[in-house]
This record gives structure tokens, C-alpha cells and sequence, in this order.
């Protein structure tokens, strides 16, 4: 196992250094660093000598990739890529362009996206799981017809008629909590119980389906028709086999999601105001802030490792049979 996960951190290192690339590639492709220059600087007939000083400042004078004025090492080194990515691993995600440290930003602000994420990950889990084993303990009637046409009308529906719904409703007609913002203590449940409602009730329809199909395949298996010859009940078959045996697939979709949590929503936290990592990167993009863009995009790409490890992990609590070499 410990092998097993060496080898898995050191596959971590060329993605985590290739991603870096084709983020730098692409936000080069639209904004160079003269036009990132114009935009900071905020005029629009701003001096050459304004933008060489600017990109001076802030390290944008050296070459993208590879510097072919220097010598040795230093080719590669001496260039944009290596000065802003290099010291990322080293979890120094330096300043914005405001001049805010970033690494302190995303510490602020992950507080607001877990508040969020935590009880909207945990109350999803409970209520898609419940009710697909509800569907698949009444399959083949009407509820389950029924509710599997209710799945699919809110898989239909775009996340953001959520959103605007449920403020126009909840917060404008109903006047029950505030449509937008954030305020820490006691009083920060006022803020979050609308996009935690919104969140469990936008992701019902596809979760659900998903776990229904899930166990309607292990509901047909073998050793299904075995415990049920030796008289159980349908409940106690759906909940003592059939959900145990389950787990592996579910885990595989839960787990990944975990790290994921801490990069907040980008919807959600921008259209309620919420101060969190979500609409953190959205307020970046819009500025076009690369150092924000990128750190976040490194941090996401760190998460999602941690997650595709911890589902491989997980895979050992649930059935003790399998290993990794």
C-alpha cells in the first residue's frame, strides 16, 4: 500500500507541472502580458514605458517557456513559467494583482465555501440516496415510474433557474431570508440555508438516478435471489446486501466529489454574494487576474488528485479483499 501511494504521488508531479503549462498556454493566448498591462493599469493610452515598468514589477519582462539569452539551467528558469509556478509546489501562490497574498485570500474564503459545501454534500447524499432506494424498493410501480419522470424534469432544469427562483420566492416574495450576502456568528444560517436548500434540491434529480441505477443492477445479482430464499425481508435485503454491496461505485462518485468542496461553487457564491473561493476565482476571471486564476486552478488540480487517491483508499474500507501493489 505504501508503495502503492509513492508511486501514485510521483504520477502527481508531471500532471500537476502539465496543467501548469497548458494554463499558462491558454490565458497567454487571449491576454499577453502587454494587454494585461492596459487592463491593470486602467488607461487607454497608456505609455510603452508604463507597461515595461509594470511588467518589470511584476516579472512579466522575461521570456514564457524558455529564455534562449541565457545559458545553462538558467534557459528554462529565468522565464515566466518557471518564477510563477515553480514556488506554487512550495504552496507560495505569491500576490494578485492587487498586491493581497493570495495564500491568505483562499484561507479567508474557504471558511464561506465549506459552510455551503459541507451541508449541501452531506444533506445530497442522504436525501438522493434515501429516496432511490425508495424508488428501487417500489420498482416497477407507479411511484417509481413517477419518480424516475420527476428526475428527469429536474435534470432538465438549468441550476440557475434554481438560483433565481428560489431567491424570487424564498427571499422576495416571502421575505424569510435575505436574497444575498454573508454575515459571520449565529446569524450566518440566515445567508446559507437558501443555497444549501437550492444546492440538495438542483442535484436530486440526476444523484438520484444515478444511485437508482446503481442498485437496481445489484438488486438482480445472484446473491439477491440467495438471501432472499433464506426468507428476508425486502428492506432488510435492500439495506444488509444490496446498499453494502453498493458502496464501491457510490464511493467512487462521493469521494472525488470531497475535495472538490473546498473550491467552492462558482454559481452559487456569486449570485448570493457569499465571500467564498467560488466567487473568488469568478471576481479573478473577470479581472483577469492570472496569479488568482492560476493558483486556483493548481489548488483544484491538487484536490482532484487527493480525491482519485482517497476513492482508491476507500476501496479497501469497503471490501477488505481488494489491494494495491
Amino acid at each position: 500500500m505504501l508503495a502503492y501511494l509513492i508511486r501514485r504521488l510521483l504520477y502527481a508531479v508531471p500532471i500537476l507541472i502539465g496543467v501548469n503549462l497548458i494554463t499558462f498556454a491558454l490565458f497567454f493566448v487571449v491576454n499577453t502580458p502587454d494587454d494585461m498591462a492596459r487592463m491593470q493599469l486602467g488607461v487607454k493610452r497608456v505609455t510603452p514605458a508604463a507597461i515595461e515598468r509594470w511588467k518589470a514589477e511584476r516579472g512579466y519582462d522575461k521570456p514564457l517557456f524558455i529564455n534562449p539569452a541565457a545559458t545553462g539551467s538558467a534557459v528554462f528558469t529565468d522565464t515566466i513559467f518557471f518564477a510563477k509556478s515553480a514556488r506554487m509546489f512550495a504552496a507560495d501562490f505569491g500576490r494578485a494583482e492587487d498586491g493581497r497574498d493570495i495564500a491568505r485570500e483562499i484561507v479567508s474564503r474557504m471558511g464561506p465555501s465549506l459552510a455551503i459545501a459541507l451541508p449541501t454534500f452531506i444533506l445530497g447524499l442522504l436525501v438522493t440516496v434515501s429516496f432511490a432506494l425508495l424508488l428501487t424498493f417500489f420498482r416497477a410501480s407507479y411511484l417509481d415510474f413517477w419518480g424516475v419522470v420527476l428526475c428527469v424534469a429536474m435534470m432538465s432544469i438549468s441550476g440557475l433557474f434554481y438560483i433565481i427562483g428560489g431567491q424570487y420566492l424564498v427571499s422576495k416574495i416571502w421575505r424569510l431570508v435575505p436574497i444575498s450576502g454573508y454575515g459571520g456568528g449565529l446569524d450566518a444560517w440566515k445567508f446559507l440555508i437558501l443555497p444549501v436548500l437550492i444546492g440538495v434540491i438542483s442535484g436530486i434529480g440526476s444523484s438520484t438516478r444515478w444511485y437508482r441505477t446503481i442498485f437496481l443492477e445489484e438488486i438482480a445479482k445472484d446473491y439477491v435471489r440467495t438471501a432472499r430464499a433464506k426468507g428476508l425481508a425486502e428492506a432488510a435485503v435492500l439495506f444488509r446486501h444490496v446498499l453494502q454491496n453498493a458502496m464501491i461505485p457510490i464511493l467512487t462518485g462521493v469521494v472525488v466529489v470531497i475535495p472538490l468542496l473546498f473550491m467552492g461553487s462558482l454559481l452559487t457564491e456569486s449570485f448570493f454574494g457569499i465571500p467564498g473561493l467560488g466567487s473568488y476565482t469568478i471576481d479573478a476571471i473577470n479581472a483577469q487576474d492570472f496569479a488568482v486564476v492560476r493558483a486556483m486552478v493548481f489548488i483544484g488540480s491538487v484536490l482532484y488528485i487527493v480525491g482519485l487517491i482517497l476513492t482508491d483508499l476507500s476501496y479497501t474500507l469497503v471490501d477488505p479483499r481488494i489491494r494495491f501493489h
